[in-house]
């Protein structure tokens, strides 16, 4: 067994090396490390998107003739109840990790209790006898790997130096990427629902042993916590944009670039079925997100590679916003299926730049090292919020303001609007 660098915070590293939790860390982390983390944010990812790409539209196909509602309707309530819980779990525990004091750390505790707590809401899921039981479980779904995931987000900014966190937020991105495509599959080829729910949970619960067990976490020593008060708790939610004018703009920039993507992903089966009469919508829906899957995969470590190389984020983050607002200009005014396919590919070229690199960017703008987990929670529903907010805005402008042209134009704006808000940004080179 090859020793851990010091930056891995494994067996071999001493406790010299270690940097405090509240501590800006100036030691490089290693490959293993950085290979552990991706691990178990990938299992995350494959616990949400089993159930979301395959497993809850099934259910909901099975639930529907007994509730009153179309499997549409059903699948939408489900899918909604889960996305507020999301929106409200992220922060919270990103929150109270931030507060953990455990001989384990900050971190860990939560991965395990998340990962954990997932697996099992997955197999309660997958015993579900109805409509009402469906959305408990898959609430309790959210609740628990949400407690994961900001744990996980977390320990970058805790132990990865600024220099490297463009390169660390790649292979996070890249290892989502392959959650989402590798749940999909396993909920596919398990055989059914109960069995792919089974192979979901089993593969969330394993994907964080690695880290949990050869990487030690920084600890909070009591004395730097902060006094707890539910006041002070509940107020710390609100991070004034007057106060943090920087991240008051990244929240935002990330929020309107997420908000176009998701409205070019909303109704894209319905694009080509309607706009683009294309044969089998839903093999060219698999064609198209294949397509994406590879650009961005092949630009979301280099572009957070090359950030880390210049030192700079906001061009990347700039450039990458207006390609992706071109591309899906594209989709207004090259209605054709070759049009779809180059601008899926030069989609996935901007999104894979952006996803790296403006978590990078996020984590450069977080104010204190106290509140890093909380913080970036609330950065999180940057990522969330969109997925709300799309089928309020596509729906009446499909329906009444134009058709599938003026919806990917607005998209367009709104994501160009969120590139040339990065320069707003004045404490990030």
């Amino acid at each position: 067994m090859t020793r851990p660098s010091p930056g891995d915070g494994g067996p071999g590293a001493t406790t010299a090396r270690v940097p405090g939790a509240l501590a800006e860390p100036v030691e490089p982390v290693g490959r293993g490390w950085t290979a552990a983390l991706s691990l178990a944010n990938g299992a995350i990812w494959v616990g949400w998107f089993g159930p979301l790409q395959i497993l809850l539209a099934s259910q909901a196909r099975d639930f529907a003739p007994g509730s009153g509602m179309s499997k549409e309707t059903v699948l939408a309530w489900v899918t909604g109840a889960g996305a507020v819980v999301s929106l409200l779990a992220n922060p919270f525990f990103g929150a109270l990790s931030d507060r953990t004091t455990s001989r384990r750390g900050r971190r860990t505790p939560w991965i395990v209790a998340g990962a954990a707590g997932g697996a099992l809401s997955l197999l309660l899921l997958a015993r579900a006898g109805g409509v009402w039981t469906m959305a408990a479980g898959w609430c309790l779904v959210q609740l628990t790997l949400n407690a994961a995931f900001a744990a996980v987000t977390a320990a970058v900014p805790d132990r990865v130096p600024r220099r490297q966190r463009g390169a660390v937020g790649g292979w996070l991105g890249a290892a989502q990427i392959l959650g989402v495509v590798g749940g999909t599959g396993l909920a596919t080829a398990a055989g059914g629902i109960g069995a792919g729910y089974v192979a979901c949970a089993v593969c969330t619960a394993a994907g964080v042993v690695p880290y949990v067990l050869r990487h030690r976490d920084l600890r909070l020593a009591r004395e730097d916590r902060a006094q707890w008060s539910w006041r002070g708790f509940l107020a710390g939610f609100w991070l004034s944009p007057r106060r943090y004018p920087d991240l008051g703009w990244a929240w935002l920039t990330r929020f309107l670039i997420n908000l176009s993507n998701s409205l070019v992903l909303l109704y894209l089966l319905y694009y080509l079925r309607d706009r683009l009469h294309y044969a089998d919508p839903d093999q060219g829906v698999l064609i198209l997100t294949a397509v994406n899957s590879l650009t961005l995969l092949a630009t979301v470590v280099a572009g957070g590679v090359w950030s880390d190389r210049v030192g700079r984020r906001k061009p990347f983050v700039v450039w990458s916003g207006m390609l992706m607002a071109v591309a899906t200009a594209a989709l207004a005014g090259w209605q054709t299926w070759p049009g779809a396919v180059v601008a899926s590919a030069v989609l996935g070229v901007g999104f894979g730049v952006f996803t790296s690199v403006d978590f990078a960017l996020m984590t450069d703008v977080l104010p204190t090292a106290l509140d890093r987990g909380k913080d970036l929670g609330v950065i999180n529903v940057a990522n969330a919020l969109p997925q709300v907010a799309a089928p309020a805005l596509a729906a009446p402008i499909v329906t009444y303001l134009g058709g599938y042209r003026v919806l990917y134009l607005v998209a367009a704006v709104i994501g160009l609007g969120g590139a040339v808000l990065v320069g707003r940004i004045r404490g990030v080179e």
